[in-house]
């Protein structure tokens, strides 16, 4: 069943074609590698997933309802973005895992929160660390984990691991490839050939805006 529709899209930076006539669909617990050159198009392509950025022409379809009809903070509770660079706020780890439940006027979930820290291979003695005392790797396992808090539909992933050493990238792929086995649609660029090809059943280039290759792992 399709959860994500691209019909026909091309998206423009003043006169600037970025994509263009971008066309694929996304089934429902699709694990999709996004890989092709810098400047090809895969940023913004997400971008456009999440209704971060609008397309010029065509239309994008989520559950069969045009996305840019749709409230986008609504939206992104569905399909959540996580940036190549972590962000955090506040002053600790608690302030940004609790975040998403004050704004849902919802008690905080230690089950899940632990269960998070387990498949990401965080210490819970985290919870109460300082935001400024936390390695790379840990923030951006804290900027997953909060995002994931609230499990949204699909899952888009830019680069979330360019910056991370051998062993924390591991943990990163495992825990992904365990949410998609759960049923989470999966949206990811790496630029790694390995790593695209490792979970994905799906691998779409992108080359100077346009789709060269959506090829199907069996």
């Amino acid at each position: 069943m399709n959860i994500l529709e691209f019909n026909n899209i091309i998206y423009k930076d003043d006169d600037k074609i970025i994509l263009d006539n971008i066309s694929f669909d996304v089934n429902t617990g699709d694990f999709i590698s996004i890989v092709g050159p810098s400047g090809s198009g895969k940023s913004t392509l997400l971008k456009l997933c999440s209704h971060l950025k609008s397309p010029t022409s065509g239309t994008i379809l989520f559950n069969g309802k045009d996305i840019g009809k749709s409230n986008p903070v609504n939206l992104r509770k569905d399909i959540a973005y996580c940036f190549q660079t972590p962000y955090l706020f506040g002053d600790t780890v608690s302030d940004n895992l609790s975040f998403p439940y004050s704004i849902r006027d919802k008690k905080i979930d230690m089950e899940r929160i632990n269960y998070l820290f387990s498949i990401f291979n965080l210490d819970k003695d985290l919870f109460s660390k300082s935001i400024l005392n936390l390695s790379g790797g840990e923030k951006q396992r804290v900027a997953l984990i909060r995002t994931l808090l609230f499990e949204p539909k699909i899952l888009l992933l830019d680069e979330v691991t360019s910056a991370l050493d051998v062993d924390n990238t591991t943990t990163v792929d495992n825990a992904i490839r365990d949410l998609n086995s759960k049923g989470l649609t999966i949206l990811w660029i790496t630029h790694n050939p390995q790593q695209s090809k490792k979970y994905a059943n799906k691998i779409l280039t992108l080359e100077n805006g346009k789709i060269t290759s959506l090829e199907v792992i069996k």
